[in-house]
């Protein structure tokens, strides 16, 4: 049997790599890193889980509710309040210290505004374009959604490294304060 030739990898700083992550995964070690020197790793690491777990309950469950209250009162002002609890969620990230029941409020209010995001974002565009054009419209979200998806984690990686985390979440903040403004 003869061995394969291994290719070449090009080199990727580690702050390339951590800002290709997932922003979920990047919360998840935000969490352990400062759970670590009160409970120990594995307790940590135990408490990261839990809370996403958290997370993933309110998101799962206030999706519906999101989308009950899009059926019965204005779609754009809900959407700005999601967007405005995430700015909430922001301050409290970058100005109270971290502790385990400021990071529980955290997962829970981001728990409630991705699934309010996430539920009103394609009701409103809907309302927004014509039948017939809804295939591009939510081909277009979508594609605004990823590129800025991106664009913004590139950005708060560079603030992370090479600031910490309160300037990267200020400035988080400051995008859900505009898409609150503008909304």
């Amino acid at each position: 049997m003869k061995e394969k030739e291994r290719t070449h990898v090009p080199y990727i700083s580690f702050s390339d790599r951590l800002s290709a992550l997932p922003k979920t995964y990047r919360k998840f070690l935000l969490a352990t890193h400062k759970l670590t020197p009160i409970y120990g790793a594995g307790k940590a690491a135990t408490i990261a889980v839990s809370l996403y777990v958290l997370h993933n309950v309110l998101y799962a469950g206030f999706a519906f509710v999101a989308g009950w209250l899009a059926d019965h009162f204005n779609k754009r002002a809900l959407l700005a309040g999601g967007y405005a609890l995430a700015a909430v969620t922001g301050v409290i990230l970058v100005f109270a210290p971290m502790n385990l029941p400021v990071l529980a409020l955290v997962f829970v209010l981001a728990g409630i505004f991705v699934a309010t995001e996430e539920a009103l974002e394609d009701s409103l565009a809907a309302e927004l374009v014509d039948k017939e054009h809804h295939g591009m419209g939510f081909g277009v979200l979508a594609t605004v959604n990823g590129v800025g998806d991106f664009l913004s984690s590139l950005v708060v990686g560079a603030l992370w490294t090479a600031f910490g985390t309160p300037v990267a979440f200020a400035y988080s903040t400051v995008l859900f304060i505009t898409g609150a403004v503008l909304i």
